[in-house]
C-alpha cells in the first residue's frame, strides 16, 4: 500500500511540473475561460485530463517497448515537428484575424470546450513518450508494478495533477478580466512563439539523437 502512496505523489508531481509552464494546453485553458467563462474554462480542461488519462495508459503498455526500440520516440519527435510548425503557423493566421476583426457574443458551448481540450491535447504527441519515460523510472524503482492497481493509481495521478495546473491557470487568468481584450489580441501570438520555440527544441532532440 505504501509503494501505491508514492505511486501517485510522484506521478502527480511530475504531472504537475510538466504542465506548470505556459504552453499550448494551459493558455488555452486560460483564453476559453476568458473568451467564454471560467466554466468552459474548466470543461476544456476536463477534456485535456480525460486525453491525458487515455495517453498515460497507453504509456504504460508500451514503456519497455519504447525502452527497448528507441527509434519508436525518435519517430514521434519526427511527427511532432510537423505537428509544432502547423501550431505555429495556424496559431500566427488567428491572431492576424483578431486584430481585424470584432470581439462578437458567442453561444457557450460547453461540449465544443471538451471536444476542444481533447484535440489539443491529442495533437501533443510528446505526451506519451514522457509518461512512458515515467514508467521505466518508476519501474525501476520499485514504484510501479504494471498491476492493474498501480496503473489505475498512476493513471488517476496523471489527469488529476494535469488538471489542477489547468485550473490554477483557469482562475488565475480570470482574476485578469478587465484586461481581456489585450489578452485576447496577445494570446495567439503567444502560442505561436510557444509552438516556435518547442519546434526548435524538438529538431534539436531529433538532430542529437
Amino acid at each position: 500500500m505504501q509503494h501505491l502512496l508514492i505511486l501517485f505523489f510522484a506521478t502527480f508531481s511530475a504531472a504537475f511540473m510538466a504542465t506548470v509552464p505556459p504552453g499550448l494546453l494551459n493558455l488555452n485553458a486560460a483564453k476559453t475561460s476568458v473568451e467564454k467563462n471560467k466554466l468552459n474554462g474548466v470543461i476544456f480542461s476536463l477534456g485535456v485530463s480525460t486525453v491525458i488519462m487515455l495517453q498515460a495508459t497507453i504509456a504504460v503498455f508500451i514503456s519497455k517497448f519504447l525502452d527497448r526500440n528507441p527509434e519508436v520516440v525518435s519517430t514521434l519527435l519526427e511527427l511532432a515537428i510537423i505537428v509544432f510548425a502547423g501550431l505555429a503557423i495556424y496559431f500566427f493566421i488567428a491572431a492576424k484575424r483578431n486584430k481585424k476583426t470584432k470581439i462578437k457574443a458567442i453561444k457557450i458551448s460547453k461540449r465544443n470546450s471538451y471536444f476542444k481540450g481533447m484535440f489539443l491535447a491529442t495533437l501533443n504527441l510528446l505526451t506519451i513518450p514522457y509518461y512512458s519515460g515515467l514508467n521505466i523510472m518508476w519501474n525501476a524503482s520499485g514504484w510501479i508494478k504494471f498491476m492493474f492497481l498501480d496503473i489505475i493509481i498512476f493513471v488517476l495521478a496523471a489527469g488529476l495533477g494535469t488538471f489542477s495546473v489547468l485550473y490554477l491557470y483557469v482562475f488565475y487568468f480570470d482574476k485578469l478580466e478587465h484586461k481581456t481584450n489585450r489578452f485576447e489580441r496577445n494570446a495567439n501570438y503567444i502560442l505561436s512563439f510557444l509552438m516556435v520555440i518547442l519546434l526548435l527544441i524538438t529538431v534539436i532532440r531529433v538532430v542529437n539523437r
